[in-house]
């Protein structure tokens, strides 16, 4: 997945832990020497974040001389990303880069193990990520659950229309949003219309004609029972379990036979014990 990040977002992060002088550095008067970086993994993981890496390193003034790709597996121990440079521009890139390729390949990683035990049971089953991120790391997230294999959910409130409880308490009740809805599926021609209900509600919607639903915080064995029933009033129905989704349960959830699973778990994950090698140049 290419997700655009663009330059000022890249000075940012070295800014944000170099805002002056690599003061170490100026002090033992090594700046000038030549050196070489190796980054590593010390467990298996789903690498992301590298290409953000690499053009940290060439912000600072380093070579990349080699690198993996985002999305790839690794085995612990393996490298994944190589440069030159003086000491300075290795020194100055090296913690910000090993962050963002730790805490993307925790993301990417986890996210990769929910779809492998979603697809176990139900290939069709897409694993789908919540808006409940970070404020102000979306674009570096979305492209860590993208690397796992899931899709964001919602990427913004701006791109996708659900409808929740709250929504329709200000319209005034369940019945006066069922009278309106004709008139709300006009005006979203170009877009669907989710709407998240329980089992009552779920089963009026599909009778209704929303293009999906989305089903928080049933039971497993509520959610089976119900799906069909829903899938025999409107077979084009995309239905969307949320609430809870988590590694220990997306099989038995995917199994039930929605089309998808909102979770937040990825955006939880525990960072990959990452490592660098780095040393002068002979």
């Amino acid at each position: 997945m290419n997700v655009f990040i663009p330059d000022g977002r890249i000075d940012q992060f070295i800014l944000e832990d170099m805002p002056y002088i690599d003061l170490t550095t100026e002090v033992l008067g090594i700046g000038e020497e030549p050196g070489k970086i190796e980054y590593f993994t010390r467990e298996d993981c789903v690498l992301a974040g590298v290409e953000e890496a690499a053009r940290v390193l060439g912000k600072t003034g380093a070579r990349v001389v080699w690198s993996r790709r985002s999305g790839e597996r690794l085995a612990a121990g393996e490298p994944f990303l190589r440069a030159e440079g003086t000491a300075a521009a290795l020194h100055m890139a090296w913690k910000v880069s090993l962050n963002l390729c730790d805490h993307l390949s925790g993301v990417a990683t986890k996210t990769r193990a929910i779809v492998d035990a979603a697809h176990s049971a139900n290939p069709a089953c897409e694993v789908l990520t919540t808006r409940k991120s970070m404020p102000g790391v979306k674009d570096l997230l979305t492209k860590a659950v993208t690397c796992g294999g899931a899709f964001p959910h919602r990427l913004g409130a701006s791109e996708t229309v659900l409808v929740f409880d709250h929504h329709i308490t200000f319209m005034g009740g369940f019945e006066a949003f069922l009278e309106a809805l004709p008139a709300l599926r006009g005006r979203c021609v170009e877009k669907k219309l989710f709407v998240e209900a329980g089992p009552d509600e779920a089963r009026r919607l599909a009778k209704a004609g929303v293009d999906g639903i989305q089903l928080d915080k049933l039971p497993v064995d509520d959610l089976a029972a119900l799906v069909p029933e829903l899938r025999a009033i409107d077979p084009h129905l995309t239905l969307i379990a949320a609430g809870g989704i988590n590694l220990q349960n997306a099989a038995a959830y995917a199994a039930t036979g929605v089309d998808g699973l909102a979770t937040t778990a990825p955006f939880t994950a525990k960072p990959i014990d990452m490592s660098v090698r780095m040393k002068r140049a002979e």
